[in-house]
């Protein structure tokens, strides 16, 4: 996993997010992207398509870019920034599974709400926001294919993020 204290026990990465990375780290991108096909195989064999289709857009653009960073052996400090974001989906995950024991109206329901949302704006849209600024200010030494990649990538994941945040919102607040 990445945390604050990656950066500290490993300070390169804080200056190159592309050659640069950490023991362990591809192996770690490389099993994230067997999940992500996984999880994309699953929801393909076992929802429908109106269900899932943005999850399924969410998990083909992970797929693209984390399978780039284990492919090349580069931008894997990238991706491990990426995966921050993932700490989020616990709580979503965790959500599905009250709605689903229909424990909306508990404590635990209402505590997990509110961590999810606070989780959301913490590793997913400020991770995000962190990424598509590195992205932005180091322009000029990612080649035009890679940025592209990245670009599309943030393009796709910001607005799919905010709308599914005010959905979380709406649902669990603005009752």
């Amino acid at each position: 996993n990445l945390s604050p204290c990656r950066f500290y026990l490993h300070p390169e990465l804080s200056n190159d997010l592309v050659g640069t990375h950490p023991p362990g780290a591809h192996s770690l991108v490389a099993v994230s992207v067997g999940y992500f096909l996984e999880d994309f195989v699953d929801m393909l064999c076992n929802q429908k398509l109106h269900q899932s289709w943005e999850l399924l857009f969410h998990h083909s653009v992970v797929i693209v870019c984390f399978g780039i960073a284990v492919l090349l052996h580069q931008y894997v400090g990238f991706a491990l920034v990426a995966l921050l974001v993932e700490i989020n989906s616990i709580f979503l995950h965790l959500r599905q599974i009250l709605l689903m024991a229909n424990l909306v109206h508990t404590t635990c329901y209402r505590l997990n709400s509110a961590v999810n949302l606070g989780t959301y704006v913490l590793f997913r849209m400020a991770t995000l926001a962190w990424m598509a600024r590195w992205l932005f200010l180091n322009r000029q030494s990612v080649p035009p294919a890679a940025y592209a990649v990245g670009t599309l990538g943030m393009a796709v994941m910001a607005p799919m993020n905010v709308i599914l945040f005010f959905r979380l919102l709406r649902s669990d607040f603005c009752k």
